[in-house]
């Protein structure tokens, strides 16, 4: 562990962490807020365009658990440049295609870079932090989600309408070569695991604890994102399909309120804020199911659910660090696996719902999911979500 003295950060290297989480997030989900601009210039469907999130997911999904294992004894540094790299190639081509088929290609290895980043980023910064500040380093790195969400995708959105969905592509790309030399200059390198302290996936997997944070992060994001990829045609009913970025923006400010709650707090109260943030997402989808045609209760909705998702990226891949241990990079590819096989079904789940029952349906669908969440979250009290997290 670097020495960075007793209560002191590494902020400039963290920030250029979250910073790849920015973009990360960014390269996700852009399309929810370009559904309409990206269906007209590809010729295909708005639920198809849904897909592109759905194939990022999966990229992610399928290989994040192998490429994190296989990867366990190289350097830290030189893998996360790789992952950086492989985000200007596949939004440069992602902005200047004109084939569906080669955009879902390029998404999909948008998501097998991205798994990378995310299996590596919580860990990362951890090392980077003293140990009593680890959950904060964390929290600090996982900023730049709830900043693409409140800043990034409704500038993107906003791009979108006005000058283009490609250019908001391209900017992402030149963003990322930024990023290449702010990491090149600020985040420290670090040794691989050791062979003989390793873990198989599978003893991981059976650590005590570890199950239940992958449960319910996979009720939880399949939940959020039911709602989130196909927001677009589920604020049409209210008169607000050109509210978009609006929406978003308030989304994304409270998500950042959130985490900073949530670095504020999560070091001792890791527990209660997991289950404050299923129950505020239950209450703000309820909301939105009873009253998704009322402007201001829609707003209101919004807002809630922001506060609830903001911190739960940092909340669960802090508990699931913590109860990994040493075996933490392979615990974080498996929150990186169930994390976008939730957001596979949500594109999915969301776009048999669109085409079938209708929009309506999402607020209800997503309460389901968050009954049994909330239900493993609260027996996990030992193990999975303590209430006080161990230095």
């Amino acid at each position: 562990m670097i020495d960075n003295g007793v209560d002191k950060l590494p902020l400039a290297g963290l920030l250029a962490l979250a910073m790849a989480a920015f973009i990360t997030v960014l390269t996700e989900a852009m399309p929810a807020g370009l559904l309409p601009q990206m269906s007209a210039d590809l010729r295909v469907s708005e639920s198809l365009i849904g897909q592109l999130v759905t194939l990022y997911a999966i990229g992610s999904m399928i290989t994040a658990i192998p490429l994190t294992a296989t990867t366990q004894s190289w350097r830290r540094k030189p893998l996360l440049m790789t992952a950086i790299v492989g985000f200007v190639i596949v939004n440069t081509i992602t902005a200047v295609s004109t084939s569906y088929p080669l955009t879902l290609a390029a998404r999909f290895f948008a998501g097998v870079f991205a798994g990378v980043v995310w299996a590596l980023i919580a860990g990362y910064a951890a090392r980077m932090a003293p140990t009593h500040l680890q959950g904060r380093a964390i929290a600090v790195t996982m900023a730049g989600i709830p900043i693409a969400l409140s800043l990034g995708i409704p500038a993107a959105t906003f791009l979108g309408a006005s000058v283009g969905w490609r250019l908001s592509f391209g900017i992402m790309s030149a963003m990322t070569l930024i990023l290449i030399i702010w990491a090149i200059a600020k985040v420290p390198d670090f040794p691989g695991q050791k062979s003989e302290n390793r873990l198989s996936i599978a003893g991981v997997f059976m650590l005590p604890g570890v199950r239940s944070v992958l449960f319910v992060t996979l009720a939880f994001v399949l939940a959020h994102n039911i709602l989130y990829t196909y927001i677009a045609p589920f604020l049409a009913p209210a008169g607000m399909a050109d509210k978009v970025g609006a929406i978003l923006l308030i989304f994304g400010v409270s998500a950042l309120a959130s985490i900073w709650v949530t670095g504020a707090l999560i070091d001792r109260r890791l527990r209660a804020l997991v289950l404050i943030s299923i129950v505020l997402f239950g209450l703000a989808a309820a909301t939105l199911g009873v009253w998704g045609s009322v402007p201001a209760m829609v707003y209101a909705g919004v807002a809630a659910w922001g506060l609830a998702y903001g911190g739960v990226p940092t909340l669960f891949q802090t508990a699931s660090a913590k109860n990994a241990g040493e075996a933490a990079d392979i615990a974080q590819a498996m929150i990186v696996t169930v994390w976008n096989l939730a957001i596979a079904g949500g594109g999915i789940v969301g776009g048999v719902l669109l085409d079938t029952v209708g929009v309506q349906s999402f607020p209800w669908a997503s309460l389901v999911l968050l009954a049994p969440t909330l239900a493993v979250a609260w027996l996990a009290r030992r193990r999975g979500f303590p209430a006080t997290v161990a230095d």
